[in-house]
């Protein structure tokens, strides 16, 4: 049953387009997902997570020193899996940027939507296979600790709240892992050219009805976000674990 459910999802969304302030001045002149780790890109291991489920081809939007991204992927593709690059000469955001690549994705598809700057070996077979269960527009992959808690999740498994906008706690509060399953129905929710973070769109969602976005609690393996110039280097110099 896993590997019929892994076999729905082809197509991978990672964001690359970010600006990467804090991590000044390494992202002065090289996007963060291009930063090294261990020797290579740390865009790399997102795409080594996404290809041990299947995926087939990666999308990642550019913004901020677009040409690196070139550079670093030459022929195109990482691995035998093919990349298309996708320009924002303005800066989206998260749903603006997902908005921005609907023309790359067909009416009946779903995708996985991967932070570009996390480095993680949660086992991501338990997010697709709740998205199914739930049949749910879009699913959140979580997780119990970490450095921002601010996604509420109620007892049946559903997003309840995010950033305490709605004032519902639900039974548990959550880090938002970055990475998440959307439906292309869920494009038609989002305007184009419009600057804006996935999480308003997600809080309108719960409001109309509050099982339309789902999550899942996955503790299992390590979860690294490259968010400032100390936790960068300290993943340069005690490896990933």
């Amino acid at each position: 049953m896993a590997d019929m459910l892994l076999k729905n999802i082809n197509t991978a969304f990672i964001l690359g387009a970010g600006l990467g302030t804090r991590l000044r001045p390494l992202t002065e002149n090289t996007p963060k997902p291009l930063l090294p780790i261990g020797g290579r890109p740390i865009i790399t291991y997102a795409m080594e997570h996404l290809r041990s489920i299947g995926v087939q081809r990666f999308i990642v939007n550019t913004h901020h020193c677009a040409k690196k991204y070139k550079e670093a992927f030459p022929d195109g593709n990482w691995q035998g899996i093919p990349i298309i690059f996708r320009h924002e000469t303005i800066l989206l955001d998260t749903a603006g940027g997902i908005k921005n690549i609907e023309d790359l994705i067909t009416e009946d598809e779903r995708i996985i939507v991967y932070n570009g700057d996390i480095i993680t070996s949660l086992p991501l077979e338990p997010l697709i296979k709740k998205h199914f269960e739930c049949k749910t527009e879009v699913t959140l992959a979580l997780r119990s600790t970490g450095p921002l808690l601010n996604v509420n999740i109620d007892q049946n498994g559903f997003i309840c709240d995010m950033r305490h906008t709605l004032k519902n706690l639900g039974i548990k509060t959550c880090l938002f892992a970055g990475i998440y399953i959307i439906e292309t129905k869920f494009l038609q929710r989002l305007e184009t050219g419009k600057i804006e973070s996935i999480v308003p769109p997600i809080i309108e969602m719960i409001k109309e009805n509050h099982r339309s976005v789902g999550g899942i609690v996955i503790d299992d393996g390590y979860w690294h976000d490259l968010g400032t110039i100390e936790e960068y280097e300290k993943l340069r110099r005690d490896g990933i674990c």
